[in-house]
């Protein structure tokens, strides 16, 4: 993937992540089908998280002149569907997503990187590392 396609990808991804989605994925699939060149892939913990992630995205991404060209599922924020074109953005419910386990339908699908999602997960990654201070043994 090219820096500039990165950059662009990353103004949806800080979108997504503005309402702290959570397990946020990007599957480059521009080789395996016409529909899209990648797909966004986040979880919320309730239907409403969901449906405040998918507003948010939807205002943010306004402002920035990307109109969505189908919105599906908002107002019972199980799967939402946002089709921008060359980007798609699924938002599930987290029960939803595993059933539906849409990483698991494209594995053939290389998994990309922007700079908002790997600052993500850094910062995801330092808040779960335990806290090795209390792990010194002073022998």
């Amino acid at each position: 993937m090219s820096a500039n396609a990165s950059l662009q990808l990353d103004a949806y991804v800080q979108a997504v992540l503005g309402k702290k989605a959570e397990r946020v994925v990007i599957l480059g699939v521009h080789d395996l089908t016409s529909i899209a060149d990648a797909f966004i892939i986040c979880s919320g913990r309730s239907n409403r998280q969901v449906m405040a992630i998918a507003e948010h995205v939807k205002t943010t991404l306004k402002k920035q002149s990307k109109q969505a060209l189908r919105i599906e599922g908002l107002k019972e924020g199980h799967w939402v569907l946002m089709d921008y074109g060359d980007v798609i953005i699924h938002i599930f419910y987290e029960p939803v997503r595993s059933f539906y386990d849409l990483e698991g339908l494209w594995a053939d699908a290389p998994r990309l990187k922007t700079p908002a999602l790997e600052e993500w997960r850094r910062r995801r990654a330092e808040r779960e590392a335990p806290d090795s201070a209390g792990d010194f043994s002073g022998d």
